[in-house]
């Protein structure tokens, strides 16, 4: 199963033949009050930075999402979208809670964009596939409702189900369907991330889809995240996961992603490995 996403001059390909797809998770508010502060005000300076120092890390997507308390999100997204895509070449993934900030989006962007996310709520899905489909993107789906997020994986592969008859019925295809198996921390209970890495191998067995998540969820709360997170995302990858939302201006994460590639056959004859040793040395200040 391959996903497409495209700009205007450029297109990633999310799936379990291709290197694995790293979403820039920068671009957000959240827990960032200095940066909800220049929102509220309309200031989008953040934004150039950000687009900048994931670029340079090694993003393929850049995930953009507006949602400041106070601030004017619909009017935020449109710019912040124009200008991503004023900056770089790389595929947008439009990420908001509101269905007019999607929209929005979704309207001032220039190519096939993934949209984050839509749970398993039968309104939900109805107000957003529609949505989703007109605008030819692709879009990521949770296997959680209004009752709960299940901590079972099976419970969580039933309603995978019902999202993809959903998608079926909105006549979207799977190839554009992309499922995040839901990251819980560890530091919460330990258990968590092995029930996220069982549902990863059950929707992969069961369906073949594409999945992303969020990969700084899994480390939440805990001392040392980086070596945590590096740990997390080569296991997810052996079972079927194909992308992640993660902090590509971590050198650690992205190099345990690009090992991980490498030792799966998904880096043919490590050129990409090799490329990135080169030019990593080549930064490196003579002795």
């Amino acid at each position: 199963m391959q996903t497409v996403l495209r700009s205007a001059a450029s297109e990633v390909v999310i799936g379990d033949d291709q290197p694995f797809c790293i979403i820039g998770e920068r671009i957000n508010p959240t827990g960032r009050k200095v940066f909800q502060e220049q929102l509220r005000r309309g200031d989008l300076s953040r934004v150039e930075i950000d687009v900048r120092e994931q670029v340079a890390g090694g993003a393929m997507v850049l995930d953009v999402n507006m949602g400041a308390p106070l601030a004017d999100e619909v009017e935020l997204m449109v710019r912040a979208v124009t200008l991503a895509q004023s900056l770089t070449d790389l595929p947008l993934c439009i990420d908001s809670s509101v269905i007019e900030a999607l929209e929005a989006g979704l309207g001032a962007y220039e190519g096939k964009a993934l949209v984050n996310s839509v749970t398993a709520e039968d309104d939900r899905l109805d107000a957003i596939l529609p949505l989703v489909r007109r605008h030819g993107a692709a879009v990521i789906m949770l296997p959680n409702d209004e009752a709960e997020i299940p901590e079972d994986p099976k419970r969580r592969l039933e309603l995978v189900e019902h999202l993809v008859a959903a998608a079926e019925r909105h006549g979207i295809g799977l190839e554009d369907v992309v499922i995040d198996p839901l990251a819980m921390p560890v530091g919460a209970d330990t258990s968590l991330v092995a029930k996220t890495l069982e549902t990863i191998h059950l929707v992969h067995e069961r369906f073949g889809l594409n999945m992303t998540l969020g990969a700084s969820n899994v480390s939440f709360g805990m001392p040392d995240r980086i070596a945590i997170g590096s740990a997390f995302l080569p296991m997810a990858m052996t079972l079927g996961l194909t992308s992640a939302i993660m902090d590509a201006r971590s050198p650690g994460l992205v190099q345990a992603v690009k090992a991980a590639d490498l030792l799966l056959d998904h880096d043919p004859w490590g050129a990409n490995w090799i490329a990135a040793h080169r030019a990593r040395a080549s930064e490196s200040p003579a002795p």
